[in-house]
């Protein structure tokens, strides 16, 4: 590791990603907000909004997990308002990147089990934890990609890491 470096610096242009998505997404459902009730499937993510919601509420779970917080209950995510929606983004992201400024090597090998709502019990590290963060988001984004476009919107930016200003 270089003088540079830290334990995080190989897994940030995800995160750099992550955010530029995340910031275009907010100013495409800005100026297309019917597309947030465009249809996406069933259950809590019948509507691209429920998607979008789940993005984040995942996210944040992750974020508090990190920090050792108590964790949000499923329950308490709702159908809520373009902002309200991006707010859960944007204190998820803080608090993954807390805990990412502070991470060292021991605390990213380090194992945490929890139960998910899909999977069961799961250990993992928490530098797997940080980068299913932001693999479960561009999972997502891509749905929701696909589901906009249906609803007659075409989303048009790079959506792929080549296609984003980060180093790496």
């Amino acid at each position: 590791m270089t003088a540079m470096s830290t334990p995080t610096t190989a897994i940030a242009p995800l995160f750099a990603w992550r955010d530029n998505e995340t910031t275009r997404w907010r100013s495409f459902f800005e100026t297309n907000p019917q597309a947030l009730d465009f249809p996406a499937g069933d259950g809590t993510m019948d509507t691209v909004r429920g998607v979008v919601r789940h993005i984040f509420a995942v996210e944040l779970r992750y974020g508090q997990r990190l920090l050792g917080l108590p964790v949000t209950d499923w329950a308490d995510f709702r159908q809520q308002s373009l902002a309200e929606l991006f707010a859960i983004g944007v204190e998820a992201r803080r608090m993954i990147d807390e805990y990412m400024a502070s991470a060292d090597e021991a605390s990213l090998s380090g194992t945490m089990t929890f139960s998910t709502l899909t999977a069961g019990t799961i250990t993992a590290t928490r530098r797997k934890i940080l980068v299913n963060a932001v693999t479960h988001g561009m999972r997502h984004w891509a749905q929701v990609t696909t589901f906009v476009r249906q609803g007659g919107i075409r989303a048009a930016w790079p959506h792929d890491l080549l296609g984003v200003e980060v180093g790496m």
